[in-house]
């Protein structure tokens, strides 16, 4: 087996358990609402720009995920410090809250399906998500 194969089977199971964590949260919010919550979160307030190449998503995809955010009280927009033309997104109290509770609901739903992985197992997908977050731009390098 390949290092392209560890890869393709990572992300499809990754992709399945996104999949699970859907289906039993029963919650139709998308994906997206998430990552760019769990972003904010991370790296603080942003510019659409910047959060659309952090999350990996078009521009004008950004702008509409941003805007329906921001009228479910999930962001708000403000001025930029160093430039008031310049427009940054952050989280709300609200959407933090909701982010929190996402991930709650998720980790209850997915937690049956990883209970029986081993301590050497979840070194090993610890160490993987450690090492994958740095490289795709989830965590900052050295925040761990």
């Amino acid at each position: 087996m390949t290092r392209d194969d560890d890869l393709q089977r990572l992300i499809l199971a990754v992709h399945a358990l996104t999949r699970i964590a859907a289906l039993e949260t029963k919650n139709d919010a998308p994906a997206a609402q998430w990552r760019t919550l769990t972003l904010l979160r991370d790296h603080g307030p942003q510019r659409i720009g910047d959060l659309a190449t952090l999350s990996r998503v078009s521009q004008p995809g950004m702008t509409r995920l941003v805007h329906q955010m921001e009228t479910a009280g999930l962001l708000v927009r403000g001025i930029h410090p160093d430039d008031s033309r310049v427009s940054v997104v952050s989280a709300t109290d609200e959407g933090l809250r909701e982010l929190d509770r996402w991930m709650e609901a998720l980790s209850a739903a997915l937690s049956p399906h990883v209970a029986d992985l081993t301590d050497a197992e979840w070194d090993a997908v610890r160490m993987s998500a450690d090492a994958l977050a740095v490289r795709v731009g989830l965590e900052p390098e050295g925040a761990r």
